[in-house]
């Protein structure tokens, strides 16, 4: 009978934790609605920094080239140093991106980078120091002087000019806008209203600011995080340079680049201000590449597939 008694109040007790003889009511979990897809860090809205209108409202060329490393130049301290340091894109396809495969950065702009560090130590090979950096860290970095050059699809602008050096232009694009196919979206002025994604102090976001047809403007840290939100629904469209747009259409296949050219973006090496005989150096090398094919070899290799047939832009100096 004790016995009887023991086991009832051990079952007694144990039913308040889990019960006894029997599995009891399972509990519904909390109900779920519908779940948001997690947007990029620092997502936002107009940006009052972004990077001016690419229409000359003053004198844009640059310094006319001039070779050679004279001793206690830029160029020599540099060589001195052992290593050119480059900020650049990783999230660019066709541009600057990191290869998965590989795991090494490539494109175009890095092609370019290539050639400035060959042309200061002979090869490029263990003499480049790559640093990463957003579009809204480009003037920046050259302020700071924590990098030597930008080459990251860095429009030359007179707002820019105030802060920085620019080299001449080595590419020229012009921005358009990237949409999911069938969306009906035919050009920015399809898109009053509607999302428009492009990265902060960029003149591509600040063309979307402006447009007439008074786009709503979300403004990210890289093009990829765009491409991000435009694949999971949360921008109707993006816009920048024809470029940068054709990387992300050969990426995925339901997007399409729609509309003509409405802006004109002449892309040139970033340079601290001050250092005028960097500008010149890199200027004569830009001239070889130019000159000797290598351009026109780069261009070829990354861009032609997508974009067609093209030669580099027209130079002059002041």
């Amino acid at each position: 009978m004790k016995k009887l008694y023991r086991l009832a109040a051990l079952c007694a007790a144990a039913a308040l934790l889990v019960g006894c003889g029997s599995a009891g009511t399972p509990v519904d979990p909390a109900p779920v609605g519908a779940v948001q897809a997690p947007q990029p860090a620092n997502v936002g809205g107009a940006d009052p920094s972004a990077g001016g209108s690419t229409a000359a409202t003053c004198d844009t060329r640059s310094l006319a080239p001039s070779p050679g490393i004279p001793s206690g130049s830029t160029m020599a301290q540099i060589r001195s140093r052992g290593r050119l340091i480059a900020g650049v894109d990783q999230t660019t396809y066709l541009f600057g991106f990191l290869n998965p495969a590989n795991g090494n950065l490539e494109g175009f702009d890095i092609d370019i980078v290539k050639q400035l560090a060959a042309a200061i130590f002979g090869s490029w090979e263990g003499h480049v120091q790559w640093k990463a950096i957003p579009s809204s860290q480009r003037e920046n970095v050259l302020r700071d002087h924590s990098v030597d050059v930008v080459v990251r699809t860095y429009s030359i602008t007179c707002a820019r000019l105030k802060d920085v050096n620019f080299s001449a232009p080595y590419y020229q694009a012009g921005q358009r806008v990237l949409a999911t196919r069938n969306s009906g979206i035919t050009g920015l002025s399809d898109l009053g209203g509607k999302k428009v994604c492009a990265t902060k102090t960029s003149t591509s976001l600040s063309a979307i600011q402006n447009a007439p047809a008074r786009p709503v403007p979300v403004s990210v840290n890289n093009w990829s995080d765009c491409l991000v939100m435009l694949q999971q629904g949360q921008v109707d469209a993006i816009s920048t340079d024809d470029v940068i747009l054709a990387g992300m259409a050969k990426q995925d296949p339901n997007l399409e680049v729609v509309g003509d050219r409405f802006t004109q973006e002449n892309y040139g090496v970033g340079i601290p201000k001050g250092q005028d005989d960097m500008v010149r150096f890199v200027n004569s090398v830009l001239e070889n590449v130019r000159g000797s094919g290598v351009w026109q070899q780069t261009y070829n290799t990354w861009i032609a597939p997508v974009l067609g047939p093209a030669g580099p832009p027209p130079v002059s100096y002041r």
